[in-house]
């Protein structure tokens, strides 16, 4: 057989049916019988430490998303096991949500990794951890507690409440190379749509996962390319609202300091909710990757669908639907069963 484009779009294509969500068996209330307070203390351990840190239901969302986001490594040869033993298909070599960026195994961590640059809440996870050890030793994984806290701080944000399928078990790989091909701020709309297929998220999904950008601050490290040398002669992205371009040059000058916090959200930036999507609409995103999302027409026509005049009466519900697509991301390569382990502590492998 010759290996074609066309076969490598049709394996991708099955990869990602096969691959993107695991079909394995999450479900609500995993610990009930195991551990019933389980759930109870992550919740209060997440709103203990935000009372100190505002930022952190931003942080712990982020957390989430980069340990769900890693590479699949997939070669031919394994896409065709793949294909003809899915069943058996054993998916410890698979990367997804299974806790990978919370240990610490040397310069190779995938917590390093450029693609995590700025992820924290590890701490956090830990002191839940130490707590649920404490309570019920060696029965809640470190990847049930990040998809857990997650949802603790959306709900300190203001969003929607929802409940998370556990069960996933920690994985047994962590290494940075894992991390390299995660979303980027300079990524294309194109791109980006490539990624998320991959994971088996669609086009809404990225949108919807996108919007998590309505929390939380970015660093002007971030912003230089889109600010100063997006076009020749040092020109800014001309999608930028010219109202809000003075703005984030005056907070993100010219070989200023790089690490200065800007708010992703220019009107809500601790407040979870759908502003952002107006925002990227009427040129006020942050990150060039957001306002990427309403040069695609795919893409713009969802971002359409919430902020539009009838969307309170006749459109789609935006907290409804993220809360579809960030349980779905939460099932990314899970590990269940026999698969993995559960660590005594996040930080290191059992």
């Amino acid at each position: 057989m010759v290996w074609t484009k066309t076969n490598s779009s049709l394996a991708l294509s099955l990869v990602t049916v096969f691959l993107g969500v695991s079909l394995a068996d999450l479900k609500v209330g995993f610990y009930s019988s195991t551990c019933p307070q389980a759930e109870s203390i992550v919740r209060r351990v997440v709103f203990g430490a935000a009372l100190s840190d505002p930022n952190l239901p931003a942080i712990l969302l982020r957390l989430h998303f980069h340990d769900c986001f890693v590479e699949v490594r997939c070669t031919f040869l394994l896409f065709l096991l793949i294909v003809a033993f899915f069943r058996r298909f054993n998916n410890t070599h698979v990367q997804g949500c299974d806790g990978s960026i919370l240990v610490d195994n040397g310069a190779i961590s995938e917590k390093n990794a450029f693609g995590h640059e700025g992820v924290r809440g590890f701490e956090i996870v830990e002191t839940a951890k130490a707590e649920l050890e404490a309570a019920c030793p060696g029965v809640v994984s470190c990847s049930d507690i990040v998809a857990l806290a997650a949802r603790d701080a959306i709900s300190l944000a203001n969003g929607p409440a929802y409940e998370v399928p556990t069960g996933r078990r920690d994985g047994r790989v962590s290494n940075m190379s894992l991390a390299k091909d995660m979303p980027d701020v300079s990524d294309s709309i194109e791109i980006l749509k490539a990624k998320f297929m991959q994971k088996g998220l669609n086009a809404k999904e990225l949108v919807l996962l996108s919007a998590a950008h309505t929390i939380g601050t970015t660093a002007c490290f971030f912003m230089t390319k889109r600010l100063y040398e997006f076009l020749p002669g040092g020109q800014p992205d001309p999608t930028i609202n010219p109202v809000f371009l003075p703005e984030l040059t005056t907070r993100c000058p010219q070989n200023g300091d790089i690490n200065t916090r800007v708010p992703m959200d220019r009107f809500s930036e601790r407040i979870f909710d759908k502003q952002i999507l107006q925002n990227i609409k009427d040129g006020f995103a942050v990150l060039q990757t957001d306002a990427g999302l309403y040069e695609d027409a795919m893409t713009r026509r969802v971002v359409d669908s919430y902020i539009g005049l009838l969307n309170p009466l006749l459109g789609p519900s935006f907290e409804s639907d993220f809360v579809k697509a960030i349980v779905k991301m939460g099932k990314i390569h899970v590990k269940t069963g026999s698969k993995g382990e559960v660590r005594r502590v996040c930080s290191a492998f059992n």
